[in-house]
């Protein structure tokens, strides 16, 4: 049970900052503000102002929210709490930015209306903005922000209970060596077993080789090697020969009369 509710809060942890991390970079790449120009500006129609430009660091600091969010599905206990720290600080640069747009509408649109209208300065440009409107969008990055923090916190306070790392494939190696422990064992005992298999059959081998190194020696002095093979067969003929002819003259003889 207690490792079902470690599991239940990493898995928590991780997926609402993803969800957090997600909401600002979404917020970050939509119209934040729209300012309505004064006729002294000569420029027709609102200015659109993205959140990309009103606060540019959010879209940075989401990618990396996301990053600590994957890092928190492999880190180890003691690295879980520095990852928890560096969640704090990316969740509180995006409050941060985020709620200076949101206190400054018309400051963070000033690079924008420059852009449009070519006026420059910052008391020439707030001086032609006749107000701003805002959208729901930097509430939302500010709330991303807020999530990204609690998700931190959570980490922080149960990451002390969270299942270690799977270990499956850990276990693979004593197993092998398991194995090989085994099998040395079969052919430790299967090699004393039948040692006299072996060994005479290496005999056998080192037998041939030496007789084709003894041709090869009679060859080069000039002999011929199949002779002593040819006499070596001959000999038993010879002797059964001798054999039987001892036979036939005993027998011709017949017996001796005493």
């Amino acid at each position: 049970m207690a490792a079902r509710t470690g599991s239940r809060w990493k898995y928590s942890s991780i997926l609402l900052a993803i969800v957090a991390s997600g909401l600002a970079l979404t917020a970050s790449t939509q119209t934040w503000y729209s300012l309505h120009l004064t006729t002294a500006a000569g420029h027709a129609g609102d200015i659109a102002v993205a959140g990309s430009n009103a606060a540019p660091a959010v879209a940075a600091l989401s990618l990396a929210g996301v990053a600590f969010a994957c890092a928190l599905a492999l880190a180890g206990p003691i690295l879980r709490y520095v990852l928890a720290a560096l969640g704090l600080v990316l969740a509180a640069s995006i409050i941060g930015s985020a709620a200076g747009a949101m206190a400054d509408p018309i400051g963070s649109g000033i690079s924008v209306v420059t852009t449009d209208t070519g006026i420059a300065g910052d008391a020439s440009v707030r001086a032609i903005i006749e107000s701003a409107q805002a959208s729901a969008w930097p509430a939302l990055a500010l709330a991303g922000g807020i999530l990204l923090a609690v998700s931190a916190l959570v980490v922080i306070v149960t990451s002390h209970r969270w299942p270690g790392t799977s270990r499956r494939y850990g276990a693979t190696q004593p197993v092998l060596d398991r194995h090989d422990d085994a099998d040395s064992a079969a052919h430790v005992s299967g090699g004393t077993s039948g040692a006299s298999g072996p060994t005479n059959a290496a005999d056998e081998r080192a037998r041939a080789r030496d007789a084709a190194i003894d041709d090869w020696d009679e060859l080069s002095r000039g002999d011929d090697p199949t002779e002593r093979a040819t006499d070596a067969d001959d000999a038993p003929d010879d002797a059964e020969d001798e054999a039987d002819d001892g036979t036939a003259d005993d027998t011709e003889d017949g017996p001796s009369i005493r």
